[in-house]
């Protein structure tokens, strides 16, 4: 196996649980967007990285290594490697809230209708770039 076809893997994998997105957000189950759109991320952008021949670490933000390896991705603009990085450590940063909630945190009570769709939209966004590179 070789680093397009595990890229390829995973964008099949980030395609079904995207697809998923909507499904959780038509039963209002807005955490579980904002948890499945962070691993959707995750994949996105480790897909993105495996296509340039870059391994990424077993963690789930790897968006530092877009701006470290920012001359690996000339068809993406500095912009949006900004915010690339935006979403994914945003995302990283609600991944356990949004699954586990805290104390004073009831994930289904935090989370709402915009922030699901909002979620959705910047995934959107960072597949998009992904089917840019694989395009290439």
């Amino acid at each position: 196996m070789n680093q397009r076809n595990l890229a390829i893997s995973y964008m099949k994998k980030a395609n079904v649980r995207f697809q998923m997105l909507e499904f959780l957000l038509s039963k209002e189950a807005f955490s579980d967007v904002i948890r499945e759109a962070q691993e959707v991320v995750e994949l996105v952008t480790k897909a993105m990285l495996r296509l340039r021949g870059i391994d990424p670490p077993k963690f789930h933000d790897v968006s530092f290594l877009f701006i470290e390896h920012k001359e690996s991705f000339p068809e993406i603009g500095e912009d949006e490697i900004e915010r690339l990085v935006r979403i994914s450590k945003k995302l990283r940063k609600e991944r356990e809230l949004a699954f586990y909630g805290d104390i004073d945190f009831i994930p289904t009570e935090e989370y709402t209708n915009e922030d699901a769709k909002f979620a959705i939209e910047e995934t959107k966004f960072v597949i998009e770039l992904a089917y840019r590179l694989l395009s290439e």
